[in-house]
Parts: structure tokens; sequence; C-alpha cells
């Protein structure tokens, strides 16, 4: 199982942990990835990155499908393969409703329908054996809606493309886990589970490999979770950050009826406490949904306690490793130490 390391976080500033991505390149780690959500973007981060190391690979965690045309996204990420000698990884996402609709101001749709052509688009763009055309319920290019001039021509991109830029989603329900399977290179899944990944994950994921044209498996394709990992003797205490967090996605991001977390904490066993976070943060007790998050799913999902405590955890995910469940963890710490020591232990 590779490393990887959350280069970026959200807030009222953007910031890039620079010095903890170096030692995470010296110690050997595979990955760094940015995101974007409602602030600051992934691209030009990765970019930050890119442009000040030298071997570690960088991803997009997610770049948000609807706030760019394919084309953009397309010459975004061959542009950076090339300056970067093929170090990017292009990481893509639906993002969600209140997202899509409340920030971009467009019609959410049909989240899996778009993620098919906009990678159809993608590999079309990246393989330059034609000029692109594509007609598609979604994108049409060139382009005949309404108040087209008419004068728009199939066009082959100036720059070589890579074909091999591996191209990742995000998906969590199992109807998006299939479709990665069958169209992307690798996922990023929520609040994996490395003993339960099997049912949660894996399954859904071979399922759309089954759909895909070529040979597909788990040897080609990456599962690459997000986990904190917070070493401290104190566990309450360093457990309170990452319960925060969950709860946000499990209570509010989403609708009551639409939550694609809280749906997927109930898949991982959860049910009755998904429910309880969602009442109480949707009506504005959001103290008291942090506290309704269940120790247990901190632990499951999450790396937390004194070292001893995360070298025993770390068996179920060698495993998980072992049997391609996960192709990559992707740490989320601001611990040097955490870093140390997850290398002395995994590579």
């Amino acid at each position: 199982m590779k490393l990887g390391i959350t280069a970026a976080s959200f807030g009222p500033q953007a910031r890039v942990n620079l010095a903890l991505v170096r030692r995470a390149e010296e110690l050997g780690f595979d990955s760094a990835w940015t995101a974007e959500a409602y602030g600051n973007d992934a691209a030009t981060t990765a970019t930050w990155v890119l442009a000040q190391t030298e071997r570690i690979k960088v991803g997009t965690a997610i770049m948000q499908m609807p706030a760019r045309t394919p084309a953009m996204t397309a010459m975004t990420a061959m542009t950076l393969d090339h300056l970067s000698g093929g170090r990017f990884i292009l990481g893509l996402g639906p993002s969600g409703p209140q997202v899509v609709e409340g920030w971009h101001g467009l019609p959410y749709g049909k989240p899996l329908t778009r993620t098919r052509e906009y990678i159809q688009i993608l590999r079309q763009i990246f393989a330059r054996e034609a000029p692109l055309e594509f007609h598609g319920e979604i994108y049409d290019i060139p382009t005949q809606a309404e108040g087209a001039s008419g004068l728009g021509k199939p066009i082959k991109s100036i720059l070589h493309g890579n074909p091999d830029i591996p191209i990742y989603t995000a998906s969590i329900s199992p109807n998006g886990l299939r479709c990665a399977g069958e169209v992307a290179d690798g996922v990023f899944p929520s609040m994996l589970d490395p003993d339960k990944a099997e049912t949660t994950y894996v399954q859904h994921v071979e399922a759309g490999f089954a759909k895909a044209s070529g040979s597909k498996s788990l040897e080609n394709f990456a599962i690459t979770p997000a986990v904190s990992v917070i070493i401290s003797d104190e566990i309450e205490k360093a457990r309170m950050p990452i319960k925060g967090q969950l709860a946000l996605y499990i209570g509010g991001m989403g609708a009551r009826n639409k939550n694609f977390y809280n749906d997927l904490t109930k898949r991982l066993g959860y049910e009755e406490a998904a429910e309880k976070i969602q009442d109480l943060f949707l009506d504005g007790n959001k103290m008291e949904a942090m506290a309704a998050v269940p120790d247990e799913l901190v632990d499951a999902v999450h790396l937390v306690g004194p070292k001893d405590r995360i070298r025993d955890r770390l068996q179920s995910w060698r495993e998980a490793g072992a049997r391609r469940h996960v192709d990559t963890m992707m740490v989320g710490t601001t611990q040097v130490e955490a870093l140390e020591l997850l290398a002395e232990e995994m590579l």
C-alpha cells in the first residue's frame, strides 16, 4: 500500500504546508493531494506543489466537473503533466447539489451521466487521434445549442497530450462506485473502514469493471481513501476535530433526504447514529451533533491515539492493502511524527 498526503486545507486563507509535503517526499510518500469546495481551487494549489517538489506525484481530490468544461480540465491536466514530467494525477468529482447550484449556479443534473461523458471527452483529447467531436446528453461538441453561431468545428489540441494521465473520481454511492470502476483509473472513497471495504466499496467497483472495455481489476485501479492521523495520548480530545468534520458531512453535507455521506454511514452499520447526527445538525445543534458521532466510527476510518494504538490499527490497513482493497492511504495530518510513524510502519 502506498502513502499520500493531503497538501492543502480549507479556510479563510489559501494555505499549502510545503514543509510537510517535502518531508513526506523525503520519506518516500508516493503522492500529495489538493482539493476544492467553494474557496481555494485545486488546480492552483496542485501547480504550487508540483513546482516546489521533485519526485512526489500531485493530484486533485477533487476538481469539480460542473465548474469547468471538459476541454478546460484537459488543458489544465495536459499542461501540468508536461511541466511536471508526468507527475500529475487528475481527480474529478461531481460535487453536490448545494455547491453546484448554490455556488456555481448550474443545475446539478445527472452526475453519473456527466462523469461518463466528461471522462470520454478527456480521453479523446488526451489521445489526440482526431479532432474533438462528442454529442452526448450533457455535452455537445461542437455545440449546436440555441444561440450558437454555427461556426464551431471539431478541433485537435495543439498540445500533445498523454493518454496515460490517470483519472480518478470521487464516489461513495454504489452507483457512483460502479461508474468509477467502469470509466476511471481510481476512486476516492470517504470513510473507508478497511475491515468492511469489501462490502461497502470493492464489490461495487468490481461490478463496474465487468462493464468496462479491456481488462480492469484491482491490480490496475487505485482505491485512495482519505485518513486523518493524529498522534496523541489524549484520545478523546484528539477525536474531537475529526468528529466535527464527520458531523458536518453526515449531518449537513446535503439535504435531509439527499445526503450521500449520511447514506454511507448507515451502510457502515451506524444507522441510528446517522439519523441522530443529521437531526441535531440540521436543527442547529452542531455541538450535540459532534458529540453524537460514535467513537467506534472515528476509530474505524481514521487513526487516532498513542503510537502503539495506531500501530495496532495499521494491521487492518496492511491487510486491506495486500488484498488491493486500498491502493493509497491519503493521510491528513499536521504532524511530522505521524508521517514518520507511517513511513516506518508501511514503507
